[in-house]
Order: C-alpha cells, then structure tokens, then sequence
C-alpha cells in the first residue's frame, strides 16, 4: 500500500497514527534514499509516542533509547554497511520498546521474522511516497489501521 505525501503535517499525521497503534517489542524499518526524510518521520514518531527529549539521528552512536509511552529505540545502521557485526540487536526488539530502525537493510540478516516496513521516496522537495509493506498478521493489522484512517492512498 502506499500513502502520497505532499507535506510535513502528513508526514506528522502518519507517525503520529501508527505512534498510536504499535505495542510492545514493535519493530518498524524505515529505509530510503538520504534526505528522504526518515529522520523527520522518526522525530515525529517519537514525540507523538511521549518522548520529551530532543529527538536526533543515531547515525553516530547506532543507537539511542528514549522514555515514552513505550520505551523507544532509534536506530540508524547506516554506518554498518558492509559490516556482519551483531550489536545485540535481538536483546533491543524483545526489550518491551518500540524499535524504529533507519537503514535497515544494512542489519537484514538481524532482523526479527516480523516487521513493518515503511519505505519513503524523495519525489521533489515537500514531496514523498510511503509504501507500507507488513510482515505478520500483527503489522497487517497496524497497516489496516493506517488505512482505516484514510492515510493511505
């Protein structure tokens, strides 16, 4: 399925939705290009989750961890391109948190067997194209919600 976005307040609209739907040990994987806009969506997402600090890309620390609603981890594996180095991942996505990762397919090998998937394409500058790809029942479910809202296209 796939949601058009022509703005940031839809950007919003979308994190804040699915903030509001995913439960414990949730994982969510946000892949595109650079400047696509996963970091913007992550921020979001984390504040609409009750995060009060300054939410920023990972991309130096891999990850960082958050107080919300429900414990948030960031992730951004970008730097782990071409690297089989297991950080302890698995201990992250069964830890009772939300896992939002950036980059993902640089850790696939990783990755639970269930997931959503959000991927986002740059289109031009106040323009994106989300697709949302589950995997398991639980994320059809979530992705249902998404279009129940009308979020989706």
């Amino acid at each position: 399925m796939f949601i058009q976005v022509e703005s940031l307040e839809k950007t919003k609209k979308i994190a804040e939705k699915l903030a509001q739907v995913v439960t414990e040990n949730d994982v969510i994987l946000l892949n595109g290009d650079l400047g696509a806009g996963k970091t913007t969506f992550s921020q979001y997402f984390g504040k609409a989750l009750g995060v009060k600090r300054n939410i920023n890309s990972p991309t130096f620390n891999i990850i960082k961890s958050y107080k919300g609603r429900l414990p948030f981890h960031h992730m951004d594996c970008y730097r782990l391109e071409n690297s089989d180095e297991d950080l302890g991942f698995d201990e992250y996505f069964t830890s009772d948190a939300v896992t939002l990762i950036e980059w993902s397919e640089y850790i696939k090998d990783f990755l639970p067997e269930e997931y959503l998937e959000i991927n986002i394409k740059y289109i031009e500058e106040n323009k994106r194209l989300f697709e949302i790809v589950p995997k398991g029942e639980h994320y059809k479910q979530i992705k249902e919600v998404l279009n129940h809202d009308n979020l989706i296209n």
